[in-house]
């Protein structure tokens, strides 16, 4: 790595600096105790940050609001040139943006890990939000000193809120959110100001920016949630959320996963939730386009998880006429989504619940056998001894899954008895 270019008070580069480093995909339930953190900092401490996951743009409009002394880096070039938060915190020569460009040929290392590397390396100290057992941000940590670890295991799942106020936001909360959101305050200035949980506000703000496709999108998906009941479900946990952030026709490589990642009695399982006024004659132009169909069979494959599609028919987006309940598979059909349909809302969890119970695990085998050919072979040492050196070198687990021949679980699952936690 080398930086190509500097943007604000260079100064701050050489104060004593402390790096904030986490995950990419932070619960939203672990932001409070990160969110604390950067409240106990004064303007005599300088924070160094990134910009490359939704959490960190979040901790750095935070840092910015407290006007905390901060060290941005970016990659390549700078492209936020009209966040307000940004501007104001140049103006007051409390801000450096670095630009940092790959000086390593592709292939000896991801550029994210290059990066971090390179950045561990100029501080004096790191604090960590959530860290995820199998990143690697992991594997750099092992040979850092100094440093703090925010969230522990106890803290996953932790709320990031326990004050409650009535579902209902009133027109002058609205307006006050706005108003922040679009003074790029961040969610945490917006959290302290109207006092509802971070995971409500993040909600909100979506609800109130999306257009009237995606905000359709959303609705089905809070009804689906709620459809699971998963307070009282004490078999179905929610693992994973995403939201569609998209063009027509164009996604983005971060959403080409499905929009649940659920586990049912420990076995995990994606849905794909679709809400439509009527039931689609054509499946790839009214509902599944060809590449969307494949990313999520690459998930399927890459995960070692099945992906079902829930399908609302009718009425509205939060209450649907009609429910269908189908495998995203290589058979999937216009004809096997009609015969899908689920009688009424409380047959759905028995059907889920049957198709765990009924699986055979000797299917299982033979479907990972067909897909990795070393998949349930026993590890040999040499074999051993590869993934302990190709994992130390920032290897990630698909690229290992790949070498090996063999699913996710089986990486990982041998990582741990490798000592890799």
């Amino acid at each position: 790595m080398k930086v190509i270019q500097t943007i604000g008070n260079k100064e701050l580069w050489q104060r004593k600096k402390t790096l904030f480093i986490c995950s990419k995909r932070a619960p939203i339930g672990t932001w409070g105790k990160v969110f604390d953190w950067v409240d106990s900092l004064t303007n005599n401490d300088t924070v160094v940050c990134f910009d490359s996951s939704d959490f960190e743009a979040e901790v750095l409009k935070a840092l910015l609001v407290n006007k905390i002394p901060t060290v941005l880096v970016v990659m390549n070039r700078f492209l936020d040139i009209y966040n307000v938060q940004i501007e104001l915190a140049l103006k007051e020569n409390r801000l450096l943006i670095m630009e940092l460009k790959r000086d390593e040929p592709q292939g000896k290392g991801s550029t994210p890990f290059l990066r971090n590397r390179f950045i561990i390396n100029q501080v004096n100290s790191v604090v960590c939000g959530y860290v995820s057992r199998f990143g690697s941000v992991v594997l750099l940590l092992e040979e850092t000193n100094n440093i703090e670890y925010l969230i522990g295991k106890k803290d996953l799942n932790m709320a990031a809120e326990p004050t409650e106020k009535p579902f209902h936001w009133t027109v002058g909360e609205d307006k006050r959110l706005l108003r922040m959101f679009y003074e790029d305050m961040g969610i945490h200035a917006i959290h302290k100001a109207i006092n509802r949980p971070y995971s409500t506000i993040y909600l909100h703000i979506k609800s109130l920016t999306m257009n009237d496709e995606v905000l359709k999108g959303r609705e089905f998906e809070n009804y689906v949630v709620d459809l699971f009941d998963l307070p009282n479900n004490k078999k179905l946990t929610l693992k994973e959320w995403r939201s569609d952030k998209s063009l027509p026709g164009v996604y983005p490589e971060s959403n080409s996963a499905p929009d649940f990642v659920f586990e049912y009695d420990g076995r995990p399982f994606a849905v794909e939730c679709k809400w439509r006024s009527h039931l689609p004659k054509d499946i790839e132009k009214e509902l599944l386009p060809t590449e969307r169909m494949a990313s999520f069979q690459q998930f399927s494959t890459d995960r070692c998880m099945p992906v079902y599609l829930l399908l609302g028919i009718g009425g509205l987006p939060n209450d649907p006429d009609n429910l269908y309940f189908t495998h995203l598979d290589k058979d999937f059909s216009l004809e096997t989504l009609v015969n899908s349909v689920i009688p009424s809302k409380n047959c759905l969890m028995e059907k889920i619940g049957g198709l765990f119970v009924t699986a055979k695990h000797s299917n299982h085998i033979q479907e990972q056998k067909a897909l990795y050919s070393n998949a349930y072979k026993p590890w040999s040492k040499d074999d051993n001894a590869l993934l302990t050196k190709l994992y130390k070198e920032g290897t990630s687990i698909k690229e290992l899954m790949s070498l090996f021949q063999r699913n996710r679980g089986g990486i990982t699952s041998r990582l741990r008895k490798l000592g890799f936690n």
